[in-house]
C-alpha cells in the first residue's frame, strides 16, 4: 500500500482528483472523501465516501494528561482503515487533523510517531483555533444572511468550541470572525468526571452550573446577549449532541443524516428530548438506534453543554449541522472561497 499523501493547506481545484479529510477527536476518528464539482459556478465538492468510528482517544486523558495504551491501539487500528480507504480511492490530495485530545496529551508526539509509523497518515495537530476557523468554513452554507450575526459552536469530546460572527450580505464573502472560545469540558471530560453512566438532577445541574461559568467571558467580551435580545443573532450548533437530538425529536426509526442536517430545532423540542434522555436508564439509552452502546454515557453530558449554552444565548432555536471541520478541510482543497 502506497502512503497516504502528505497534508497540505490549499491547491488548485482538479476536479478528476480525489481529496480526503480526516478529523481524530476526543471521541470519533471522522474520515471524508469527496471529488471537487462547480455548481452555478461555485466551487464545491461532491462526498464520494465517509467513515467514522467512536476510538475515545482521549479516556482518561483528563486525570492522567496522557493518552492511554489502549485508546492508542484503538485509533491505530481505526487510522489503519482509514489510511486503506485513501489508498483504494487513489486520493490525490489530503489534510489530516487532530484536535483535543492531542493538544492536551503530554505523549502526543510519541503516538503521532506511531501512527506514522503503522499507518503512513502523517496527523497535524491543529490550534483551536484553526480548529474554530474549519468548522466555520465547513457549515458556512446553513447560515442565513439576512441576519447579521452568529453563534456557532461545536460541543466536542474534550473541548467545546464556540465562534462569534458577523455575516456579510455578499454570499461570495466569507463571514468575519470577531472571537472564538474554547473550553476543556466536552462530552468525553464532563462524562469522566461526573459519571455519565448515572446522571441524576443533581449531577446534571453541576454540569450546566460548570459549563455556565466556563462560558460566561466569552458573554462578558462580545455581549452577545442584548443582541440576542434584538432579534440579530442566529445559532448553530456543529456536534452529535444537537444532531442526537434531532433524531430523537424528530421519532426516526435510525440516524438519518439528509433529516438532520440543516434541521431547525427550537429550544422546547431541545427541552422535550433531554427530558425524554434524562428519563432513560443507562441501559435504555444505549439500545436506542440513535443513541446505541458508545454513546450512552456521553449524551447527558452533551445536554448539559447545550442547556448551558442556551440559557446564556436564548435564541430560541438553532440550525443543525451534521458538518464541520472534514467539510471546512475540503473546502480548503478544492479551493472554494467559503473559508
Amino acid at each position: 500500500m502506497s502512503p497516504p499523501p502528505s497534508s497540505i493547506e490549499t491547491v488548485s481545484a482538479d476536479h478528476g482528483a480525489t481529496y480526503a479529510a480526516l478529523d481524530l477527536g476526543t471521541n470519533n476518528c471522522r474520515l471524508l472523501m469527496a471529488r471537487a464539482q462547480t455548481r452555478e459556478g461555485r466551487a464545491g465538492f461532491r462526498v464520494i465516501e465517509a467513515f467514522s468510528r467512536i476510538v475515545r482517544l482521549g479516556e482518561g486523558l483528563a486525570a492522567t494528561g496522557l493518552l492511554s495504551e489502549a485508546a492508542m491501539v484503538r485509533t491505530i487500528e481505526a487510522l489503519k482503515i482509514c489510511a486503506h480507504k485513501v489508498a483504494e480511492r487513489r486520493v490525490r490530495t489530503a489534510r489530516y487533523v487532530a484536535t483535543e485530545a492531542c493538544r492536551r496529551a503530554s505523549n502526543c508526539a510519541e503516538f503521532l510517531e506511531r501512527v506514522r509509523a503503522s499507518t503512513g497518515i502523517a496527523l497535524e495537530t491543529i490550534s483551536s483555533g484553526e480548529e474554530a476557523r474549519l468548522m466555520v468554513a465547513g457549515c458556512v452554507p446553513l447560515l442565513a444572511r439576512d441576519t447579521p450575526h452568529a453563534l456557532v459552536f461545536d460541543i466536542g469530546g474534550g473541548s467545546t468550541e464556540l465562534v462569534w460572527l458577523t455575516l456579510r450580505a455578499d454570499a461570495d464573502k466569507p463571514p468575519v470572525i470577531e472571537g472564538y472560545l474554547s473550553v476543556p469540558q466536552g462530552v468525553v471530560t464532563l462524562a469522566d468526571r461526573y459519571d455519565g453512566r448515572d446522571v441524576n438532577a443533581e449531577t446534571y445541574a453541576a454540569m450546566v452550573a460548570e459549563m455556565r461559568e466556563a462560558l460566561a467571558p466569552f458573554e462578558t467580551r462580545f455581549n452577545i446577549s442584548s443582541l440576542v435580545a434584538q432579534g440579530s443573532v442566529q445559532m448553530l450548533g456543529s456536534s452529535g449532541t444537537v444532531t442526537m437530538l434531532t433524531a430523537l425529536h424528530l421519532n426516526l426509526p435510525r440516524y438519518i443524516r439528509a433529516r438532520v442536517d440543516g434541521y431547525s430545532l427550537d429550544f422546547p423540542a431541545i427541552e422535550r428530548a433531554t427530558s425524554r434522555l434524562a428519563a432513560m436508564t443507562h441501559a435504555e439509552r444505549a439500545l436506542h438506534p440513535c443513541i446505541g452502546h458508545e454513546r450512552a454515557d456521553l449524551v447527558l453530558a452533551g445536554c448539559a453543554v447545550l442547556e448551558a449554552i442556551c440559557q446564556l444565548w436564548p435564541v430560541g432555536r438553532l440550525a443543525v449541522a451534521d458538518r464541520g471541520i472534514r467539510e471546512g478541510i475540503l473546502m480548503n482543497l478544492v479551493g472554494t472561497r467559503g473559508n
